[in-house]
């Protein structure tokens, strides 16, 4: 490869993350936190085939709960559409208490929606679009 080929591939490679991949942060205010105990599990989904598959999630964090609201802030995210799903970890250990029929027993939220009689909302239903630094209300 030339020396020229090789400079502009360099350049490439080197200025592609300036060119186009803008990153936003997404500011998530968890409202009506029951209490401070525990934390708050957070996913964020980027398809409807991901949507509430713990393993399959784009991102995902934990915070300490804080009673009343808490704000938790997603970095280093990609243009797209997104779906948040979150649960109040009252024992925090990392999993979502059900009773037998699989409802559960901590509160859990999402963004744009709340829980159906039936089960939790759609991928579509929660979905909002990142071109930007959002702020995304859950509430409990």
């Amino acid at each position: 490869m030339g020396y020229f080929k090789k400079l502009s591939l360099a350049f490439l490679i080197g200025f592609l993350p300036f060119l186009g991949f803008s990153q936003y942060s997404i500011e998530v205010q968890v409202q009506k936190v029951p209490s401070s105990n525990g934390t708050i599990n957070i996913a964020l989904y980027n398809t409807d085939h991901s949507f509430l598959n713990t393993d399959s999630a784009f991102y995902s964090m934990t915070a300490s709960a804080k009673e009343g609201t808490t704000t938790l802030y997603l970095k280093d995210i990609p243009e797209g559409t997104y779906a948040i799903a979150l649960y109040h970890d009252v024992n925090a250990n990392n999993e979502l208490e059900t009773n037998w029929l699989g409802i559960p027993k901590e509160k859990v939220a999402f963004s744009n929606s709340k829980m159906k009689t039936f089960g939790p909302p759609s991928f579509k239903d929660c979905a909002f679009k990142v071109k930007q630094n959002v702020v995304v209300q859950a509430t409990f």
